[in-house]
């Protein structure tokens, strides 16, 4: 997982959170956007079709190692089962870091707008501290430093041990990604429907929960719809986060 935010250590600058905030959304749209067209493109896909590009150049690079079209799906499944939790992940800390960098900025300058060199610098260097830090450690900076709690901390962190049993154990849950009631257990943000209801598009703060819950042995597995929940549920958490973020500067600029 790749942290690729960075802060500015040259000039003092001037932020918007709120541009901030739409571009990493914008770009989480994306994300969901190929998801689906992916996920479309499994559906469809013929075996005549796969074959007929296999054989597109008359030459395989190890045809020993070949793979038929049953093989092959079930191969592309899976890597994109470990895709969007690697994505989410990484978008998870792009968030985080984005987050903070705000929040180190207001506390250095107790949200005054202008920033001077001297605030600039301690901005900074929290967030090389904060960048340093692992994914659960950085929850905890969260609530230390600006007591701001993430709702969705468990489900993040369980998204991390999953990832870590799909690329090291072959997919099957082992004793110690276990809670201590024995469970690995995400929770993805869905749409609730009342029966006869059309389906519509939802706001993020009218979500609820679906649990998803493994024991030792269990296979990590998620249906189509549940891979997009993921990346909802990424979307859910950061705007919650980016809202704390604009909750704090108002805090500090009153009491200030």
């Amino acid at each position: 997982m790749a942290d690729k935010q960075t802060p500015n250590s040259g000039q003092p600058q001037q932020i918007n959170l709120n541009e901030v905030a739409q571009k990493f959304m914008s770009g989480l749209q994306r994300h969901f956007d190929l998801l689906a067209y992916n996920l479309a493109a499994h559906d469809t896909v013929q075996e005549e079709a796969y074959n007929k590009r296999v054989n597109a150049s008359h030459i395989m690079p190890s045809s020993t190692y070949h793979q038929n079209f049953e093989q092959l799906q079930a191969y592309a499944r899976d890597l994109l089962v470990r895709q969007i939790i690697n994505d989410s992940l990484n978008l998870t800390l792009t968030a985080m870091n984005n987050a903070h960098f705000f929040l180190s900025l207001i506390k250095a300058t107790d949200a005054i707008k202008q920033i001077d060199p001297e605030a600039q610098r301690k901005a900074n260097a929290s967030q090389q501290n904060f960048m340093r830090a692992k994914l659960d450690e950085k929850f905890n900076y969260l609530e230390r430093d600006y007591a701001i709690m993430c709702a969705l901390e468990d489900s993040i962190i369980s998204l991390g041990f999953m990832l870590q049993i799909l690329v090291k154990q072959n997919k099957v849950v082992q004793k110690a990604q276990l809670d201590n009631r024995g469970k690995l257990v995400v929770e993805l943000k869905a749409v609730e429907t009342p029966e006869g209801e059309t389906p519509m598009i939802a706001q993020l703060e009218k979500l609820v929960d679906v649990r998803k819950v493994y024991r030792e042995g269990d296979v990590i597995s998620f249906d189509d719809v549940e891979l997009q929940l993921i990346l909802v549920t990424i979307a859910s958490f950061a705007d919650s986060l980016f809202k704390s973020v604009a909750g704090y500067a108002r805090s500090v600029k009153k009491d200030a």
